[in-house]
């Protein structure tokens, strides 16, 4: 990322990592499956017969809660005949009509689809079974205009399994904060096109990862949902998870004009240079999967017009990275994560707290959720990375002529390279590779990528590592790419990437395409 702001330089303002939208969602995990609401039946002694009742029972303490609620707060309660109306848009009407500065803006209701439970026969065993199904019922949106989360809104499930989500914008909550401090900004929709004091708005940004979470969401649902506790003789509190974030880097231009110059560059550069490979390395998988032919999943590389502008979206199965300008001025880049299932952390199991620690699965609880913006970070950072070299003024001869040409380098002549040659080509591919902007590469991170080998007699790869030591030096010599001191990694040089890649995307580019740009 930081070769990408270099390069820009002085055309930004400044740069802002945080949550955007992030959908929490509240599980009663004794009801949440088929065995473990028939446990619970078996627990209360309610027979299958009496389900229903027993289940309209619990609705109807919900729904006299949620009119109790609304009454004393003097705030409308409206059904929407429609699941398909914008019920932000319909909050923000009443806000707006009824002045509401803070706290609760108006209720909605509507019948919606959800994941629910019912009893019904089995005429095969001759008696009744309880089922979880797809199903529709009632559900209550909270809208709020929070005191530190700006607007918000929690969606309740009136049947079982109660299922609850809660729906927050971190620029929201980042704009709250700046008021409370006296922090001058502008913010459109939900972006921020300038801040008076970027630094400190980051760092306001990152005290998101230091919140309570559990504590937080138990607290707003006491606010909406006060039924909750009076509903089961037990204390069946509420589990939390994160079903999707999306963590956005907004990188503010100075002025729409100098984003226009190079957007239009971006986007083509990331629909025709990003592979499947790049999409993965973003998104923190590996790569060994597609070379092996494994990789079972779907890559999806899309982009869209809108209104305001392009947005280039790369999807790897649930979870996506994208690219698009906002507001004019702001290149946001942001990893969107429903599946984190898809990447690691060093944890413990979940149910032993102090065994011992291994790379695992990241779960969708709250108590993952730090890993989950470290990795969305890494990616936002990858992507950026990779669009470092892209809008290069000068022309392809200036970037690459000095590589075509042998040099001195530590008294020693070294080679021209020929980067439409096989061997040089694949040599520069590799070492421009996505998993390689962040921490480099070592000499064992090439041999399979170029040697394509897999042989571990000690003599072949002896062999191996001597040839691409080689090759390393020749790069070195050229000034693509430096040793990291004390470590036996490389990374690409800001000359090497702009050099690189502007050698690559001359490869892919076809006759006609050049005959256009030089009529």
């Amino acid at each position: 990322m930081q070769s990408f702001l270099a390069r820009q330089g002085s055309e930004i303002k400044g740069v802002l990592s945080g949550f955007d939208r992030v959908r929490f969602r509240g599980t009663i995990r004794w009801l949440s499956s088929w065995q473990g609401m028939m446990s619970y039946l078996g627990t209360v002694r309610v027979p299958l017969k009496g389900f229903k009742e027993w289940a309209m029972g619990l609705t109807s303490q919900i729904k006299q809660a949620t009119q109790d609620l609304a009454e004393r707060a003097a705030r409308p309660l409206i059904h929407l005949p429609s699941s398909s109306e914008s019920k932000e848009a319909r909050a923000l009407e009443v806000e707006a009509s009824d002045r509401i500065t803070e706290g609760l803006i108006c209720v909605l209701s509507c019948t919606e689809m959800c994941r629910t439970f019912e009893v019904g026969p089995n005429r095969a065993l001759q008696k009744l079974e309880l089922r979880a199904k797809p199903g529709k019922c009632l559900h209550y949106y909270f809208y709020l205009r929070h005191r530190e989360y700006g607007l918000m809104h929690l969606r309740l499930q009136t049947w079982l399994p109660l299922t609850i989500h809660v729906c927050l914008n971190g620029r929201e909550w980042l704009a709250q904060r700046l008021l409370a401090r006296g922090i001058p900004f502008v913010q459109r929709d939900n972006c921020f096109v300038d801040v008076a004091d970027v630094r400190r708005a980051q760092r306001l940004l990152n005290q998101q990862l230091r919140t309570d979470w559990e504590k937080q969401l138990n607290g707003l649902v006491r606010q909406v949902h006060p039924a909750h506790p009076r509903l089961f003789p037990q204390v069946l509190d509420y589990y939390w998870s994160a079903e999707e974030t999306e963590w956005a880097t907004d990188v503010m231009f100075r002025s729409p004009a100098a984003l226009a110059q190079i957007y239009p560059h971006l986007v083509r550069h990331a629909m025709t240079t990003f592979g499947s490979g790049d999409v993965m390395r973003f998104l923190g998988r590996r790569t060994t999967a597609t070379v092996h032919g494994n990789f079972t999943g779907e890559v999806v590389t899309s982009l869209k017009t809108r209104p305001e502008g392009m947005r280039v979206k790369h999807a790897l199965n649930h979870n996506s990275v994208k690219m698009y300008d906002k507001q004019g001025s702001v290149l946001r880049v942001e990893t969107t994560i429903n599946d984190p299932r898809d990447m690691k952390a060093y944890r413990t199991k979940e149910n032993e707290p102090q065994g011992p620690k291994h790379w695992r699965r990241l779960r969708k609880g709250v108590s993952d959720l730090h890993r989950r913006t470290e990795v969305s970070q890494k990616c936002n950072a990858r992507y950026l990375e990779a669009l470092a070299a892209v809008d290069t003024p000068t022309s392809l001869q200036e970037v690459v002529g000095t590589v075509c040409e042998p040099v001195q380098w530590q008294g020693r002549r070294v080679r021209a390279l020929a980067p439409l040659g096989q061997a040089d080509g694949a040599l520069l591919a590799a070492v421009v590779r996505g998993e390689f902007a962040i921490n480099g590469f070592r000499n064992r991170d090439l041999r399979p990528l170029l040697c394509g080998d897999a042989s571990n007699d000690p003599a072949v790869v002896k062999r191996q590592a001597a040839r691409i030591t080689r090759q390393l030096r020749l790069l070195r010599g050229h000034a693509l790419i430096q040793k990291v001191p004390k470590t036996h990694r490389y990374q690409l040089t800001t000359h090497g990437r702009t050099t690189i890649t502007a050698l690559l995307i001359a490869k892919q580019t076809n006759v006609q395409q050049l005959a256009q740009l030089a009529a």
